[in-house]
């Protein structure tokens, strides 16, 4: 859950007169979500951010459903999804339900347009790559092994380093908070969260634009993109203030809770949302229980989905898994450990595997592009030679 941040010039009242050093007045927005009632943070423009010069022909972003219904065990490759120059042509959306999107991207150049996603709210995991992600709310850097949080409604360019990108993208039209049971009535995270404040990094170096011209912005709405030209550099910000901003966390600062026996994957949980939840699986030490059996159990997907996202590390439940794989585990089936994993597992002291989890609430339908990367025959991997 983010809390309250400020950066620039912020008046002491606000909805108050509040002018610029050449007399003309700070145009206030009020950036906020759920009605009045969510996340808000209010922004003060050099110029009002309503200047429409021109809009163009939207164009469809939605995916091509291929399984709009399944229960097989299914398996991805997702290093196999091509690389593209072009940020947006880069996304590739693999996994929809009715609210959220899952997909994968490999951009090779940073965005020279503009983009907003007007629907949802975007968590990016940062696989491969490092830059910047400039917003109005200042500068935001990442690197391998962040979480990005981008609000729904921010407009953003992102910067790469270089070409070798490799990004998770998790796009919900249901706002993305840390998890309630870590945060204390007043939004504080508690002592026995396994990240805390310190842990989230907020905006940084606010750059005022007072710029006019031709600025193209993207805005994704309802699976469709609009083009929009506006008159005013969309970063033209003095300053602002509140609890709407975008921000990271590194998966490397989330703190493993561990047990005598094997505890089960709420313990990982990083993010959630009315529809799924996202956990982090880190390097940590297994079980110390003497009989302990390290690898999970098998276990019934009734109420959920798994979608599981390798990163790095040896799995240690998995057999044959690569950095970039991911695996379906429909709800229905049960699933566990792959033939040999739990095996391995007794006695074993620690485990370097790093993974990122996302449990949907809502069946997931796969798309066509999902299926040009499956790796063939995963469903029948349990079976013993």
């Amino acid at each position: 859950m983010p809390f309250y941040h400020s950066l620039g010039i912020v008046p002491e009242k606000r909805h108050t007169v509040s002018r610029q050093p050449n007399g003309k007045l700070y145009q206030e927005e009020l950036v906020g979500t759920l009605g009045f009632g969510g996340l808000s943070s209010l922004v003060y423009h050099l110029h009002p951010p309503t200047r429409v010069k021109q809009k163009g022909a939207p164009w469809s972003a939605r995916p091509e459903i291929a399984i709009d219904n399944s229960l097989n065990a299914m398996s991805f490759s997702g290093f196999d999804i091509k690389p593209e120059k072009d940020y947006m042509k880069s996304r590739r959306i693999l996994f929809v339900n009715n609210t959220m999107q899952i997909g994968l991207a490999a951009p090779q150049e940073s965005t020279p347009y503009f983009y907003k996603n007007a629907d949802a709210d975007e968590l990016l995991f940062i696989h491969k790559g490092s830059g910047m992600l400039h917003t109005m709310f200042g500068r935001l850097p990442f690197k391998y092994g962040d979480y990005v949080l981008i609000p729904r409604g921010t407009v953003y360019q992102i910067e790469f380093d270089d070409a070798d990108n490799r990004l998770l993208i998790v796009e919900s039209s249901d706002p993305i908070f840390t998890p309630k049971r870590y945060r204390n009535e007043f939004g504080q995270l508690l002592e026995h969260s396994p990240f805390c404040e310190r842990d989230i990094k907020r905006p940084v170096q606010l750059d005022t634009h007072d710029e006019q011209g031709d600025f193209d912005i993207y805005i994704k709405k309802k699976g469709m993109i609009f083009p929009y030209v506006y008159a005013n550099h969309p970063f033209d910000v003095a300053g602002w203030d509140g609890y709407l901003y975008p921000y990271t966390f590194s998966i490397f600062n989330f703190e493993p809770i561990t047990g005598r026996i094997h505890m089960p994957p709420p313990v990982h949980q990083t993010f959630e949302s009315s529809g799924f939840v996202v956990c982090s699986f880190v390097p940590r030490l297994y079980d110390y229980h003497p009989l302990a059996i390290p690898a999970p159990y098998h276990h019934s997907n009734i109420d959920s989905d798994e979608i599981l996202y390798y990163v790095d590390g040896d799995f240690m439940s998995r057999n044959n898994i690569k950095a970039g794989q991911l695996t379906l585990h429909p709800g229905g089936i049960p699933h566990g450990p792959h033939p040999g994993a739990i095996e391995r597992s007794v006695g074993q002291k620690e485990t370097k595997e790093l993974a990122v989890m996302i449990d949907p609430f809502a069946p997931m339908m796969i798309t066509k592009e999902a299926l040009e990367i499956e790796v063939d025959g995963y469903y029948k991997s349990w079976l013993t030679d």
